[in-house]
């Protein structure tokens, strides 16, 4: 079966194309987010050619700052987008958990579509149009894919099996990139969408990527360790006019500006290393031994870093870890585990005291007022033996 509501999503986005409306990608800026959010664009642009509605056609991107802004669809975002309203908002690897963000997008005179993979909360946002595995109803046994796996199979439709075998090899290199980045289960489609994208990365018609391989200091890796730098690279936080360097680098063509972003993110990707290696170093200074779970956060923190060191913090002590960027009134956070612990769940459970949440059960992200902080972590203590499953 198709993933539900895809055929719909891909009818009104053909019908923005015809009547040339203004069409917003808000974008989530990891590179799952960033890669869904080209592939779409890029299509748009192809099948607006096709129908000849191109020259009016207006199609941008958002991703909003992590730092600044936080995770997902905020409200700043939106109050600064509402001078483009009306226009149709597609909300990429996000929107699935920003219910008050969705209504108010809409009272600003946005119609919404939300592709997401992420999990489902206790419900749907009010949006047009849900594209998410995950929700009730959705047979098609999908629930692994990307969002940028989704968005792959909304471009085959709105192509109507009409994408040239150049452009498909060349969106099935960007589908390898963001499935492997996100860490999703290679298995079944996601494992032949791989495969096949990593059979012509190394020659990519894509300028950023086809220069990245052809740099020396990385010739005598295999394709694996070449890709899995790659992804490293593109994790490196960058912003120029609201662009991530990853998405300026891959849809880049000028050969100045290509050498010129890889040499800042290669630069950057040391120092990114060295902040990680910090923050972990002062956590470990933190911990207790005795506690089932790691909760910790401090005010000078770089939110995009607490991923990486999380993901290393829960391998290394085999525990769920909770790490948060102190704000002045709330903070944002989150969350990974190396063990079966559900994540989602876990927060659920205390959604009280949270502003928002969501994610996957091995990784999360949510936002909280300070008030809260200590009795989240209280909560999560409280619940944990029930999120863990008994041996």
């Amino acid at each position: 079966m198709e993933i539900k509501n895809l055929k719909k999503a891909a009818e009104r986005i053909k019908k923005a194309i015809k009547n040339e409306e203004k069409i917003i990608l808000y974008g989530d800026a990891d590179l799952d987010g960033v890669t869904t959010t080209i592939i779409l664009k890029e299509t748009i642009e192809n099948v607006a050619a096709i129908y000849q509605a191109h020259k009016n056609l207006c199609v941008s991107v958002y991703f909003p700052d992590r730092e600044k802004e936080g995770y997902g669809l905020t409200k700043e975002a939106l109050f600064i987008l509402k001078e483009r309203a009306p226009a149709l908002l597609i909300t990429l690897d996000l929107g699935i958990s920003n219910f008050e963000e969705i209504l108010l997008a809409k009272k600003l005179g946005f119609e919404i579509i939300i592709v997401d993979h992420h999990e489902i909360l206790d419900k749907l946002p009010q949006a047009h149009i849900i594209v998410d595995p995950k929700q009730e109803g959705d047979g098609s046994s999908l629930q692994y894919l990307a969002t940028v796996g989704i968005v792959y199979k909304l471009s085959e439709i709105l192509f109507e099996n009409k994408m040239s075998s150049e452009l498909k090899q060349n969106f099935l290199e960007l589908v390898a990139l963001g499935t492997i980045a996100d860490m999703m289960p290679r298995e079944e489609e996601n494992e032949i969408m791989i495969a096949e994208g990593l059979r012509s990365i190394e020659n990519s018609w894509r300028p950023g990527i086809r220069a990245f391989f052809e740099k020396k200091e990385f010739e005598n890796y295999n394709v694996f360790q070449k890709v899995s730098k790659l992804i490293s690279l593109l994790n490196v936080r960058d912003l120029e006019n609201q662009l991530p360097a990853s998405y300026r680098l891959l849809t880049a063509s000028s050969f100045e500006e290509i050498k010129n972003i890889l040499d800042i993110l290669i630069e950057k990707s040391f120092e990114r290393k060295r902040k990680i290696e910090e923050i972990r170093e002062e956590i470990e200074r933190r911990i207790s031994e005795k506690d089932p779970l790691i909760f910790e956060g401090d005010p000078s923190w770089e939110l995009i870093l607490l991923g990486s060191v999380a993901s290393n913090i829960s391998q290394r002590y085999q525990k769920p870890v909770f790490l948060f960027k102190k704000g002045e009134k709330e903070s944002q956070g989150t969350a990974r585990t190396a063990k079966d612990f559900d994540l989602v769940k876990a927060m659920k459970s205390c959604k009280m005291l949270l502003e928002t949440y969501g994610g996957h059960a091995p990784a999360a992200g949510f936002r909280i007022k300070n008030e809260n902080l200590e009795h989240f972590k209280k909560c999560l203590l409280r619940n944990y033996e029930i999120f863990t499953p008994q041996k």
